[in-house]
C-alpha cells in the first residue's frame, strides 16, 4: 500500500532578493516534506527566511529555482488565477498584523474566505458562527476589529483560516504582537487544532509556540540547520485531511 503524498513537498527551494553583489538568498537550496496532520514550528534568528519560506510555501511569492508541490500537486508553475483559487480553498494563512479587514464585523471576516470560495451566505455565516464559538468569541461575533483587543483579533484571524476547511494553515509569528494571558489562549487553540489533526506550519520566535509543534526546525541563513522531533508529539490517529473527520469538519460539515 502506497503511503499519502506528505501535504508540503519542497525540493531544491530557493529565493533570491537582489542582484548581483547585493543579491540576498533568502532561501538557499531546501528540501522539505511536511505530513498530513503535523504540526512544524520554525525558528530562527530575524532575516534567516523563515517568513519567506513560509510565503512560499502558501504561493504568496514565487521561488527562484526548485519546486513546491501542496498534497501532490506543483503550484509554483501555477498561473495567478489557478494560484488564487487554490490559496482560497487548501490553504488558511494566519499572520502577526492580523489583516483583517476594519470596516467589517468579526463574523463578515470568517465569512469571507467562504464567500469568495463559492459558498452561500447563509453556509457561509452558518460556518463563521461555529468558528467564532469554537475560538471563544461567539458574543463578539459583530463587534468591529477596533473594539477588539489583540489577542481576539487573532483569534478572529484563526477562525477566519479554518473558513474553507484548509489542508494546510500557515501562520507566521501569529503571537508576536500579543500579551502573554492572549498567547496563551492562542496557543490553546493551536494545541487543539494539532491533536484535531489539522496541518500547521508556524514561523516563530516565541518558544512556548515551538512547544506546541510535533517538530522544530531551526534555520540561518536561508538554510535548515537543525530538524527535531519534539517529545511527546504526534499522539493519536490523524485524520484525513479535508474529511470533516476533525473537529473543524465535525462542526462545519464540509464534504471532502
Amino acid at each position: 500500500m502506497n503511503e499519502p503524498s506528505p501535504v508540503v513537498d519542497v525540493r531544491g527551494l530557493v529565493k533570491h532578493h537582489g542582484e548581483g553583489q547585493g543579491r540576498v538568498r533568502a532561501v538557499d537550496a531546501v528540501d522539505l516534506e511536511v505530513p498530513q496532520g503535523q504540526t512544524l514550528a520554525v525558528m530562527g534568528p530575524s532575516g534567516c527566511g523563515k517568513s519567506t519560506l513560509l510565503h512560499l510555501l502558501g504561493g504568496l511569492e514565487r521561488p527562484t529555482g526548485g519546486e513546491v508541490r501542496l498534497a501532490g500537486r506543483r503550484i509554483d508553475t501555477l498561473g495567478e488565477p489557478a494560484l488564487a483559487r487554490l490559496r482560497r480553498r487548501s490553504v488558511g494563512f494566519v499572520f502577526q498584523a492580523f489583516h483583517l479587514v476594519e470596516e467589517l464585523s468579526a463574523a463578515e471576516n470568517v465569512e469571507l474566505p467562504a464567500l469568495l470560495a463559492g459558498c452561500s451566505r447563509r453556509e457561509a455565516r452558518r460556518r463563521a458562527g461555529l468558528l467564532l464559538e469554537r475560538v471563544g468569541l461567539a458574543d463578539r461575533a459583530r463587534h468591529l476589529p477596533s473594539r477588539l483587543s489583540g489577542g481576539q483579533r487573532q483569534r478572529v484571524a484563526i477562525a477566519r483560516a479554518l473558513a474553507n476547511d484548509p489542508l494546510i494553515v500557515l501562520a507566521d509569528e501569529p503571537t508576536g504582537n500579543l500579551d502573554t494571558a492572549a498567547t496563551l489562549e492562542v496557543l490553546r487553540i493551536f494545541e487543539e487544532l494539532r491533536s484535531a489533526g489539522q496541518t500547521l506550519v508556524i514561523v516563530t520566535h516565541d518558544e512556548r509556540v515551538a512547544a506546541t509543534a510535533d517538530r522544530l526546525i531551526s534555520m540561518r541563513d536561508g538554510m535548515f540547520v537543525d530538524d527535531t522531533r519534539l517529545a511527546g508529539a504526534g499522539a493519536g490517529p490523524v485524520p484525513e485531511a479535508g474529511t470533516g473527520t476533525g473537529w473543524l469538519g465535525g462542526l462545519i460539515g464540509l464534504e471532502g
